[in-house]
């Protein structure tokens, strides 16, 4: 093949798993995809924290023990990138990541947002159609398993959230923030592969 084909080829390939993953039957290829998209724009924000920043860090406790095979994968997606957004559209002046960047990741959490709240309204609807008026135990423990999970995760970016606030919004408080946020994104993009 020719180097004309195999470009070709490639963007046909890229162009059809855009296509595929905007289904929400292939929500978890599409949430993999995207979030590895993210974590290679916060990689590319800054590459460490300075070492001035080292003092500075805190454990800001992940919730490890929110299991999204147990809760419905698109809810904790949405739930992350709608706290996500919130904190990166704060004050980012102090921030010296490049602003195009800043802006790329911004409209990547957007896109992903009203792509999972597309599919959260399309599983509404069809809940709907089904008329299911009875609710038995399973959903309703599950429907309570979910409301803890974005509680423990609101918590979390809360804290972040303070840190910046206390910290007022300093160089040193936005890496250690990118680098938490990372962090996040990487722990979650791991249950897309099950």
């Amino acid at each position: 093949m020719t180097p004309k084909y195999i470009w070709l080829a490639h963007f046909v390939g890229l162009f059809m798993t855009c296509i595929l993953s905007q289904d929400c039957n292939l929500l978890k290829v599409h949430l993999s995809t995207v979030t590895w998209q993210n974590l290679k724009i916060l990689n590319e924000m800054s590459n460490s924290i300075p070492i001035e920043c080292l003092r500075e860090i805190q454990d800001f406790k992940l919730p490890k023990e929110i299991q999204p095979e147990k809760t419905s994968i698109k809810y904790i997606f949405y739930e992350m990138f709608t706290q996500a957004i919130n904190i990166f559209s704060q004050n980012t002046s102090n921030s010296t990541w490049d602003k195009e960047q800043l802006v790329q990741f911004q409209n990547k959490l957007y896109e992903q947002i009203e792509y999972l709240q597309q599919c959260l309204n399309k599983e509404n609807k069809e809940k709907e159609d089904m008329k299911e008026v009875k609710a038995d135990e399973k959903e309703h423990s599950g429907a309570e398993v979910l409301w803890q999970s974005q509680l423990k995760l609101r918590r979390y970016f809360s804290r972040i959230y303070n840190f910046l606030k206390d910290k007022k919004y300093s160089r040193c408080a936005w890496e250690i923030v990118r680098v938490e946020i990372r962090r996040c994104f990487h722990y979650f993009e791991t249950f897309t592969k099950s």
